[in-house]
This record gives structure tokens, sequence and C-alpha cells, in this order.
């Protein structure tokens, strides 16, 4: 995984790139799915379904598991994130969604997905698949209520800084596939479900919006009135449903992966709690100055934040807020850095992950004639970052179990050419 920048070359950037390459093996969708499906015999007739960011890899190790058990099957997921491989098996049909904010491609997927169910063979196994992402890549709304409005509901949603949580209350009381209702669709055959977490708590009625299980629905935020109205418009949805589903990848199977290599390089660790929530500003305060008052070697954490937008926003994410914003708070020590990255690989509007920052990030910014407080307030934190180096670059990593961060304190190398330190009296 490498890191986009002149820095890195740093060692110490090097140990926080393959902790998060650890964190990110450990719940890689193939790998998970192939060991979950492992001892089964093939079915002699099964449909596969897979949406979200993960669709992809998790669709390869149900592949490689069931193998030609698989007759029929439909992945849905983010545009770069299907792996070429997948066009070895002619049963398969794949699509691109819209993501993070769902459009045409969403509920052509949408539509393309309740047909698959309607058509699917009463008695026949049925084996869906689960990631994050999987909200805002396939959709089917309510009657009355069109792509402009789905677009509208999510460009509120993003910009105003809601939770995941809260627009996702929203998002499902307006859709025929969210809230268990993908799982009433398939009522009628024999489905079960293997989800990749990214949500708090791990709870399959949460994950992708409930597709797979209804729940009793979250309460809503405050709402402006077009909202309610679109709500009221959709009040007559059928009830969800529920299928079998187990869940076989976590933020903290990911987190404890990285501690483990950590602890594997000889680095004493401290793992943060309760999961990162909230505006990325506020964490960040709390990580940098966890980090700075830090005994251990490595601080880690995990979770998912959010940014509120400007109306223009410029290119970025909420890890590369979080990065840029922690910058600022440890400006000056040298011993200090951090790794900000979704495991999924992207980061926002941009398709970078994240960012590894040091104590020199603002200075070398102010040297490129940028601001790091005017990028923070104009959401454009990603062209401060690429000017630094500190950009982190990995492509789809397979995977979406939330945001790692890891906080390392370790001073700098010495400089080439610079003396040896005198050994200590």
């Amino acid at each position: 995984m490498p890191a986009r920048g002149a820095l890195s070359a740093d060692p110490r950037r090097d140990v926080l790139l393959e902790l998060y390459a650890s964190a990110c093996r450990a719940v890689d969708g193939r790998r998970t799915v192939r060991a979950a499906l492992a001892g089964r015999d093939a079915p002699r007739a099964s449909t596969l379904i897979a949406v979200g960011k993960a669709a992809g890899a998790m669709a390869l190790g149900a592949l490689d598991a069931l193998g030609p058990g698989i007759e029929r099957g439909l992945v849905i997921s983010r545009p770069g994130h299907l792996d070429a491989e997948l066009g070895r098996w002619p049963a398969l049909e794949c699509r691109e969604g819209d993501h993070p904010v769902p459009g045409a491609a969403t509920l052509a997927a949408g539509a393309r997905l309740l047909d698959l169910a309607a058509a699917t063979p009463a008695g026949s196994r049925v084996l869906v698949l689960v990631s994050g992402g999987a909200s805002s890549l396939v959709e089917a709304l309510a009657e009355g209520i069109g792509a402009d409005d789905l677009a509208r509901v999510n460009a509120w949603g993003l910009a105003s800084g809601l939770a995941i949580g809260e627009l996702n209350a929203v998002r499902r009381r307006l859709s025929r596939l969210k809230d268990g209702r993908l799982a009433a669709a398939l009522a009628h055959t024999r489905a079960e479900a293997l989800l990749i977490s990214d949500v708090p708590g791990d709870d399959p009625a949460v994950i992708g919006s409930g597709i797979v299980r209804a729940a009793t629905l979250a309460p809503l935020p405050p709402l402006p009135e077009w909202v309610a109205a679109l709500l009221a418009r959709a009040a007559g949805l059928p009830p969800g449903g529920a299928m079998p589903s187990r869940v076989v990848a976590t933020l903290g199977d990911a987190l404890a992966a990285a501690e483990r290599a950590a602890d594997e390089a000889g680095l004493s660790v401290r793992r943060l709690a309760p999961p990162m929530a909230g505006p990325a500003t506020d964490a960040a305060s709390r990580f940098a100055h966890e980090l700075a008052l830090t005994t251990t070697d490595l601080v880690v954490w995990g979770g998912e934040t959010s940014v509120t937008l400007p109306e223009r926003p410029g290119r970025g994410g909420r890890n590369q807020h979080f990065a840029l914003a922690a910058a600022q708070l440890i400006a000056g020590h040298d011993d200090l850095l951090l790794l900000a990255a979704g495991t999924d690989g992207t980061d926002g509007n941009s398709s970078d992950a994240g960012a590894i920052v040091d104590g020199a990030t603002v200075a070398r910014g102010a040297a490129e004639g940028l601001d790091a407080a005017a990028a923070l307030a104009a959401a454009d934190t990603g062209r401060f970052l690429e000017a630094t180096g500190d950009l982190l670059h990995t492509g789809p990593t397979g995977t979406n179990v939330g945001d790692v961060v890891l906080g390392l304190r370790r001073a700098p190398p010495p400089a080439p050419g610079a003396p040896a330190a005198e050994p200590a009296p």
C-alpha cells in the first residue's frame, strides 16, 4: 500500500503503513467470506447477491468456496472496486452504483436487484453478501419519490454533517430495499447473509441500512419541511423481514490485527475507547492530545467521524480532515506522526484513503503558500495534503469496516550525513 508523496521514505511512515495494511488484511472480504463458507457442500442451484464497497472481494470469496455451485448472481459495488477476476464467471452480472451520493446508476442497480429477487426460484438457496456503502450503491424508492429527491436528501445529509446513522434513518424510511425489505423480497427462498460491518455495534439490522433485517427504526434528526414531506409520502411501504445472517469482519477485528502487528514489532500499544464519532475536528483534538501525553509507542482508534461541508467544498474527506486538524495540534513535535484512513481505500470525494501527517506538515504547507485553517474551513484538505506529500493512496482494499487512526511516538531518523548520537554514559 504505497503512500503518495515524497515523504514516504521515512521509516516511521513505513511502520504505520504496515500496521494499516495488517488491519485491512485481517478483514479482507475474499478471505473472510471464503473462511466462513469453508467445508460447505456446493449447492446444486444457488444465487449470489453481493452489494457494497467490498462486494467484489466478497463475491470472489464465495466463488472460491462454492465455485460452480453459483449458477447466477448480481454484484453491485463502487466504480473501480470490481475486480477484473469476476469477469471469468459469466454467471455473474456486475454493476456499479453511485457513491457517496446515490444517483441513476444506484436506482438502476436497485431495480435489477428486485427483478432478480422476484425471478429466483422458490425454495432455492441464495447467498447475500453485504458490506458498507450498500446504502448508497443500490436503492429502490417508494412510489412517488424520484432520483432528484434521493440526490437532494443525500446531499443535504452529507453537507449538514449528519452522523451516518441519522442519514440512514431517513434513507430506510424511503426505500423498498432497506429495513429488511430485500429480505422480504427473498422470503420465498432459502436466503442467508454474510456481512462485513462498518457500523458501531455490528448489528445486521444496521449494516447496509438493514437490507437483510428489519429493526425498530432510530429516531429521526430534525428535518427540513421538504424531507418530512418525502417521508410522509413513503409512509405506506410494506414491513420488512429478516434472513439468517452472520457478521464475518468488523472494525474490532481490524484494530486487533494492527495491535498484534505492533506487538510483534516490539511496540507498546494503547487503544482509545469508545469508537470515534462526531465532528472530525473534535475527534482529532482528542487524539492529538492523547498522542502527545501517551507513554506508549502507538495509539490506536477507529470509528467514523463527520464533516459539515461548505456550499462549495474542495477535495478531501473525513480522514484527510481529521489528519490536517490533528497536524495543527502536533505542529513542532518532531516525534509525533499519525495515519488516518478509510479501510476501503477511499475518503470522501477523493480517490485517496486518507493521510499520514507529522509535526512538520503544517509548516510544509505554509512553505507552499497554503494555510491549514483555510483548507479545513473550505473542506479542501486534499489539496493541502497533496502539496505537503502526506496523502495516502492505496486503491480499493477489498474491505470496508470504517476508519482507522494510528498514532506513533518515535524520534525521527538522523538526517543523512548527520553524526551518530553519543551513547548515554
